[in-house]
């Protein structure tokens, strides 16, 4: 299997597409603005304590206060809880975690107001983003995570990756980390560490103990809510969790994110810091690997997957319903039982990819077509486990009920992907009546002249619908050539599958676009 990352950087977001054999599995976008990642790290204060909810809401400078169960506090709270103590008392010096004195570990069947109150700090973890109307969701069970290992400050487990399967190699790390691991730090070992020689690790476990160090002497201001660490960005973080030897390329199309990824890579597998590579072709990125087009067939209520069957997806705010449906094939009575297994095991497959592609989080019920032989529902039950197998999010996974209905919960991080479909006519806006497409090459004519003449932009590109790109450069004195002529050879014509048939952006050589929009174009 050839695995690739392709990187969109846009002014305003970054797209991530992880693509396995040209595929796409996984779609991850992050607002370039966006605060509130899983990972940070704050300093916060108790709000209000809601003891019959046994929790706590915690001000981390978001619009909605977070959420903290008393389970979440984690079992060393009473460890960190005295360390933030001591380190605001002194506000100069944050103390020595390898000379701490451990306390002795929390009830797992205390009561949140046994152990804070109103008004207190709190130092947290956001595990969950903020989703529809709640808020974050915390813990105080701090954890930093490497390619390698994770590391638990007042902790003191080490615990190896029950993906690593020989008893041996298990042992070895085991021992190798209980040798180099810090007093009063937990360690996990990740499936990546796997055969892994001493140096690299130590390396790693002592960046990361270093992490924590430098970052927590934030917490000497004492002026929460205050953000103590933010996590790496979701490109570094998520090339963190999946980059393997399988890896054929990463593309990414901005210079400054290249040059991240590229560092990155060359720390943690110099030998591969070949196959990050800086794209610089005119069609946009995700034009140019076929992704835009699996994105707008992937996305929608409906989507097709073999022979004519399709899927329905609806979402809800308590779960998520998926429908399978044979669509045309053959509903003879002799083969029913076949066709019944066939689209359903294609239809397991394309809802696997599905479920990585949103991110759907939650319960998710699907409601097969029926079979009637016992045998065939436990095979579609063995291979639903097998293809979520490389799904990194947890999950679980029961056996068909005798109404034909599978129940998965999936582990619910970050809001469910939407990507809307539907396009907005961007012609009309909105008022359904625009004046003949004909005078369309009319009104970029006189749009050009704008930005050359009004605003003098000499260089400049022009995106359009493929089709209107493809009239515009057609024949040996084409339209384009045309304009060349008469305004600037600095107009580039770009096709861009994102648009709608008659829309159009303009950019200039800073890849800021011109506002040239104008709904007086509309009848």
């Amino acid at each position: 299997m050839i695995s690739e990352l392709v990187i969109d950087v846009q002014t305003d977001e970054i797209s991530i597409a992880f693509l396995e054999d040209k595929k796409l599995v996984e779609l991850q976008k992050e607002a370039r603005n966006l605060s509130f990642s899983v990972g940070n790290v704050y300093l916060g204060k108790i709000k209000k304590l809601m003891p019959g909810l046994n929790a706590a809401f915690v001000d981390v400078g978001y619009k909605k206060d977070a959420f903290l169960h008393y389970q979440d506090l984690g079992a060393n709270f009473n460890s960190l809880n005295k360390f933030l103590e001591t380190a605001i008392s002194d506000k100069k010096k944050l103390p020595s975690l390898n000379k701490f004195a451990h306390l002795p570990n929390s009830p797992k069947d205390g009561s949140i107001t046994d152990v804070l109150k109103q008004g207190d700090n709190i130092l947290v973890q956001v595990v969950k983003e903020p989703i529809s109307t709640k808020g974050p969701r915390l813990t105080s069970e701090i954890s930093f995570a490497g390619r390698y290992l994770v590391i638990i400050p007042f902790g003191d487990k080490i615990s190896v990756s029950q993906k690593i399967k020989s008893n041996e190699e298990r042992a070895r790390l085991r021992q190798l980390i209980l040798s180099i691991k810090p007093k009063n730090f937990g360690v996990i070992v990740r499936t990546s560490a796997e055969d892994k020689r001493v140096a690299e690790l130590d390396t790693e476990l002592k960046t990361l103990v270093k992490r924590w160090e430098d970052n927590m002497t934030k917490v000497l201001k004492n002026k929460a809510p205050l953000l103590i660490y933010e996590e790496t960005g979701r490109t570094v973080a998520l090339l963190r969790d999946i980059y393997n030897s399988s890896f054929e390329h990463i593309h990414i199309n901005d210079k400054d994110v290249y040059r991240e990824i590229k560092d990155y890579v060359t720390l943690i597998d110099p030998e591969r810091a070949k196959i990050v590579e800086h794209y610089t072709g005119e069609l946009p990125i995700f034009d140019n690997f076929a992704i835009t087009k699996q994105l707008k067939s992937g996305f929608g209520k409906t989507v097709t997957f073999k022979n004519g069957a399709y899927l329905i997806i609806e979402h809800t705010e308590a779960m998520h319903v998926i429908d399978v449906n044979s669509g045309n094939r053959s509903k003879s009575s002799a083969g029913q039982e076949n066709t019944a297994m066939e689209v359903n095991l294609a239809a397991a497959d394309e809802i696997a990819r599905q479920l990585r592609l949103r991110d759907m989080g939650g319960i998710i019920v699907i409601d097969f077509i029926d079979m009637h032989e016992s045998d065939n529902r436990q095979k579609l039950f063995d291979h639903m486990r097998k293809i979520m197998v490389n799904d990194r999010a947890k999950h679980n996974i029961l056996p068909l009920s005798k109404f034909g209905l599978m129940q998965i919960t999936r582990q619910r991080v970050r809001p469910v992907m939407n990507f809307i479909t539907a396009e907005t006519c961007p012609v009309c806006f909105g008022k359904g009546e625009i004046k003949p497409s004909i005078f369309f090459t009319d009104v970029l004519d006189n749009k050009i002249h704008d930005v050359v003449k009004t605003l003098k932009v000499k260089k400049f590109k022009l995106y359009v619908h493929p089709y209107i790109a493809a009239f515009i450069k057609k024949g040996l004195y084409s339209l384009n050539i045309r304009w060349k002529l008469k305004y600037s050879w600095g107009i580039q014509i770009i096709p861009d599958q994102n648009l709608g048939f008659l829309e159009y952006k303009f950019f200039d050589r800073n890849k800021n676009e011109l506002d040239m929009k104008d709904e007086s174009l509309s009848a």
